[in-house]
């Protein structure tokens, strides 16, 4: 019975020994590659931690700073965001909060800048759609409603969509264009929510042109001369 075990463990031995000599380097490989993944991604998490710190320490102090109205240091903090750590909220968060400092300062093209860049570089498309809405904004009130237009065309996101058929109406409104301003904040008085602060702001504007909700958007608007 010992023997008849003996050679079948031999047997077995001498199986798993020609499955090795056949296989092996293919295991270690796979091994090896395994290793290296999991390796890559704690180093990878890691890193992503230690920049998402770093990255919110950097927007505390733009915080502070902006609080401040120190706009010459909020061009270098800022600048710091933008190198090191572009590719995070913090760094969106932080440009629309300096646009605001830098437009209440009267420092527009700053402002249009920190927005643009926004608009340009943010993969979120809830972010580049507040830039958008913004630096047309901006750009009202530097008279440039070509430029205001243009941001303010192309798709929004659904829940901007009616935020921006209101800023278009404003630039409308500023060259003149009662007709067409009425039909955008029509739009906009549609799209938003019944008892909002902000539809009722939309409704005053279109008290003002004479204008009731309850008129078709694609009517055309007879307003007060």
């Amino acid at each position: 019975m010992s023997n008849h075990l003996d050679l079948e463990e031999q047997e077995q031995l001498e199986e798993l020994k020609h499955f090795w000599k056949q296989y092996g380097q293919l295991i270690n490989a796979v091994l090896i590659a395994i290793l290296l993944v999991v390796a890559g991604w704690n180093a990878y998490a890691y890193w992503s931690r230690q920049q998402a710190a770093q990255a919110s320490a950097l927007f505390d102090e733009i915080e502070r700073v902006a609080r401040a109205g120190d706009t010459e240091r909020l061009d270098r903090v800022l600048g710091d965001m933008k190198d090191k750590f572009a590719s995070t909220a913090y760094a969106q968060q932080a440009s629309l909060m300096a646009a605001k400092v830098y437009a209440n300062a009267g420092k527009n093209d700053a402002a249009k800048s920190a927005l643009l860049w926004v608009a340009d570089k943010s993969s979120d498309e809830g972010y580049a759609a507040i830039a958008r809405l913004r630096l047309a904004g901006v750009l009202i009130d530097t008279q440039a409603y070509d430029e205001a237009l243009k941001q303010l065309s192309g798709p929004f996101p659904g829940d901007f969509v009616a935020l921006a058929a209101d800023r278009r109406g404003d630039v409308y409104s500023a060259q003149g264009n009662k007709a067409l301003a009425g039909q955008e904040y029509l739009k906009a008085f549609k799209g938003l929510e019944a008892g909002t602060e902000y539809r009722r702001m939309v409704d005053v504007k279109l008290a003002a042109l004479g204008l009731s909700p309850a008129a078709p958007a694609d009517a055309t608007v007879e307003v007060k001369k």
